[in-house]
């Protein structure tokens, strides 16, 4: 079901130019409310002997006598787990682990260690099928660490996860590994790299498969799912378009899904830097973002009613522009 923001932003008695605007029903539900106070940020290394493989980490982590969900969060091209710490830190706040990965291979030593002018050939270069591959393997690698040092007496987030409950995000080449990991599927359905144990995915600028149909690659995702786009949501490298980033709402069919596009929201603004590295965080898309993701992973990850119904209400209008777009399927409005 589509809903046009404007349709539930303004109730206009008369065009007179100076009639108020009836604002939307107030809800006690607050995505953006923190109560949890301060949070430790703290960077880790996970070790994977199999694939002489080691990925930085940054964990956020919530002040909590009992364990919380977890967030996964997977950067984009070039980037860092020390990207984004908005999210991080605001999901913090409400009381969820959140662990930043970073994919050596495809992360910000790929351009730092070019020379300007090669930098751009060799972004083009690490979103790779190999680079691909690896953070596929990278998610599971993660989980199975952070399982370890859940139970390990000595280490700082002993019995801090509740690793029953897991949420999977990701921006750009994060969320096409966001996608891979909670069940999208290639070569005809041959090939899957499925998480089980991933319970509900946040997806910020996916994309369709660039081979194959999207139908037959989105038929095995069922977790529910939240996806973020903007309608200038384009990518200097793959050439994905933003009208290709929503081609990938309609064919999540059996599963829940929400989706949001943001009227004039870019590829970088899910950031906090541009492609020229200046500062763009504080933006509107910043505090929708922060309440839509909340709100879903305080549904999905806790269950929490109020948080259902916020979702499914006039509520989550009021973070959004009158040119915003909130719409959800079938399965997302039972």
């Amino acid at each position: 079901m589509k809903m046009l923001v404007s349709m539930g932003w303004f109730l206009l008695a008369c065009c007179t130019g100076d009639v108020m605007a009836a604002p939307l029903k107030p809800s006690a539900y607050d995505p953006l409310k923190v109560s949890v106070g301060d949070i430790e940020s703290i960077s880790m290394e996970v070790k994977d002997p199999e694939r002489k493989r080691s990925l930085p980490i940054r964990v956020y982590l919530p002040k909590s006598e009992q364990p919380v969900p977890v967030i996964l969060f997977s950067h984009g091209l070039g980037g860092s787990c020390d990207n984004n710490p908005y999210l991080g830190n605001h999901w913090a706040k409400r009381g969820y682990v959140v662990v930043f990965i970073q994919h050596p291979g495809s992360d910000e030593a790929v351009w730092r260690e070019a020379a300007a002018i090669r930098r751009m050939a060799a972004m083009k270069q690490a979103a790779s099928l190999d680079n691909f591959l690896l953070r596929a393997d990278d998610i599971p690698a993660v989980l199975n660490q952070l399982e370890k040092f859940n139970q390990d007496p000595a280490h700082k987030l002993k019995g801090r996860m509740n690793l029953d409950r897991i949420g999977m995000s990701g921006h750009s080449f994060g969320a096409n590994t966001t996608q891979c990991v909670s069940g999208q599927n290639f070569a005809g359905k041959r090939v899957s790299f499925l998480e089980p144990r991933i319970d509900a995915s946040m997806m910020m600028s996916p994309a369709p498969p660039a081979i194959g149909d999207a139908g037959k690659a989105f038929s095995s995702i069922r977790i529910p799912c939240l996806l973020m786009t903007g309608t200038r949501d384009g990518s200097p490298i793959g050439g994905t378009t933003a009208a290709d980033r929503l081609n990938v709402f309609p064919h999540l069919k059996d599963a829940p899904v929400w989706q949001v596009v943001f009227d004039g929201a870019t590829h970088m603004d899910f950031g906090e830097h541009g492609l020229r590295g200046q500062e763009i965080s504080g933006t509107r898309y910043h505090r929708a973002i922060l309440a839509l993701s909340t709100a879903f992973w305080d549904a999905q990850l806790r269950g929490e009613p109020a948080a259902k119904a916020w979702l499914k209400g006039d509520a989550a209008l009021s973070v959004l522009d009158s040119k915003d777009r909130w719409e959800m399927n079938e399965k997302a409005r039972r």
